[in-house]
């Protein structure tokens, strides 16, 4: 069975980044490496056509076909004998590239609810859980989101398992490779959740909000530690002056309940994120914001990535193709692969001072979450269905303005809208609304919930009206 492991300049602390150590590819498999190579340059290429909108029997016609090449790579390597999880070499690398592509397209395909889809929001979990893990910095409320989307994905794969297993029973069919594939990703993530959640589970209720506290004054450190250092030493002042107050509330060195004077649960993690956020304060008021000269472009590159990636937060609906987040993906793991046990090094092989750490682990992190973020606000809408789903957004959004603040009306004041809204509703052949080729793109329910939603406050608005 093929690896899940990722691409050798993508995921940090894989042995990939090892390409010495990796397995070489054997004549067996160099056809489907090279048919792989072919799919992914095909999907490169297609990504970079921004004069038309994405054929969806292209896209899948393409995925069956590096499906096709996952059952003949399963088939060889059962043949040699490298059928194992450990088995690595140059194909798991492309295969995972691929995978992560067809995630991207299904998303601008309106797919969401598609099992291919999902395969780039675990890698992008999975990236920051393991940042969670190295730093030690997040809170219950932090792992919340992330835990939903997997309840959502693991209720989605055990879905298409029960599909698979009842269509294997009636027509004999092969297992399909990317339930499999996507199920192992999906077990990581929740496995790295789980040792998560028992860190702060271990934490005691009476502890809870003083950790809470110190996870927001950690995080503040390091984002202080990316601005100017008067900037930076003036509000640490500040927030040391809260953590010599928080350091007062122990009784020998110790938190304590304060309802029976007991020692409270969760010392080691309190304690310990105290120090921590007395060592990162210390450093910031020496050091400031200075990042080393050698380290300047890393820090420069990642700072370039966030305020594009921020910028595509606020204007997702109307600039976002999902498949425009695979350049952000590539950047950001070939960075993370520069590091070496979590910290960046300096060009004698030296970790890079704590500040400069802490700025570009936090910048890191920040990107990884903004890309999170935008995958998951991808709504499950055709490309091609996207520009009649965001006027009715906005003419919703307009109506309900109206009917709040609006008072009185009358019909010439509604006039607009019911133009607006009739032009879209016009759109529609024979109750759907089409793409240029006369094809019906995925997102219909959504846009007629919201067309209808429309409608209803329109007549709201209308029986209200008064006369000129």
């Amino acid at each position: 069975m093929f690896s899940t492991a990722s691409p050798a300049v993508m995921l940090p602390n894989n042995s990939y980044g090892d390409l010495a150590a990796a397995h070489t590819v054997s004549s067996g498999e160099q056809p489907v490496l090279n048919t792989l190579i072919g799919i992914r340059n095909r999907l490169a290429a297609l990504k970079k056509d921004r004069g038309n909108y994405f054929r969806p029997n292209e896209i899948v016609g393409m995925y069956n076909e590096l499906l096709q090449q996952v059952r003949v790579l399963q088939n060889v390597r059962a043949t040699e004998h490298h059928d194992n999880d450990t088995f690595k070499n140059r194909v798991d690398s492309v295969l995972d590239e691929c995978f992560q592509l067809f995630s991207l397209f299904y998303l601008a395909l309106g797919k969401n609810k598609e099992v291919p889809a999902t395969y780039v929001q675990l890698v992008t979990i999975k990236q920051n859980f393991e940042l969670f893990n190295e730093t030690g910095i997040y809170t219950d409320a932090d792992l919340e989101p992330f835990q939903e989307r997997l309840q959502e994905i693991r209720q989605l794969i055990d879905r298409e398992k029960r599909k698979e297993e009842e269509q294997e029973e009636e027509e004999e069919e092969a297992p399909r490779p990317e339930i499999r594939l996507v199920s192992r990703r999906l077990r990581q993530c929740e496995t790295e959740l789980a040792a998560l959640e028992e860190t702060t589970r271990v934490i005691g209720d009476c502890l809870m909000p003083i950790y809470e506290e110190l996870v927001f004054i950690r995080r503040r450190l390091t984002a202080l530690s990316i601005l100017p250092h008067d900037t930076a030493v003036s509000e640490a002042k500040e927030l040391q002056k809260r953590l010599i107050d928080i350091d007062d509330t122990r009784v020998d060195d110790r938190f304590v309940n304060p309802e029976n004077g007991s020692v409270a649960e969760g010392q080691t993690q309190v304690v310990g994120l105290l120090e921590e956020c007395f060592d990162r304060l210390h450093d910031l008021m020496v050091e400031g914001s200075t990042v080393p000269a050698d380290m300047m472009p890393i820090y420069e590159r990642l700072t370039d990535v966030r305020v594009q990636l921020e910028k595509l937060l606020l204007t997702s609906r109307w600039t976002l193709r999902e498949t425009d987040l695979w350049s952000y993906q590539v950047q950001l793991q070939e960075i993370d692969a520069m590091r070496q046990n979590g910290q960046f090094k300096d060009a004698t092989g030296e970790p890079a001072p704590q500040q400069a750490q802490a700025a570009l682990n936090f910048l890191l992190h920040k990107c990884y979450n903004l890309v999170y973020k935008l995958l998951s606000s991808s709504e499950p809408v055709a490309e091609s269905l996207m520009p009649v789903h965001n006027q009715l957004r906005t003419l919703r959004r307009c109506l309900l303005e109206v009917k709040k603040y609006g008072g009185p009306l009358s019909a010439r004041d509604l006039y607009p809208y019911q133009m607006k809204l009739s032009s879209i509703d016009n759109l529609r052949t024979d109750g759907k609304f089409l793409d240029d080729e006369g094809h019906i793109p995925e997102g219909q329910g959504v846009v007629m919930s919201l067309l209808n939603e429309c409608y209803d406050l329109m007549y709201e608005l209308m029986a209200s009206e008064v006369d000129e």
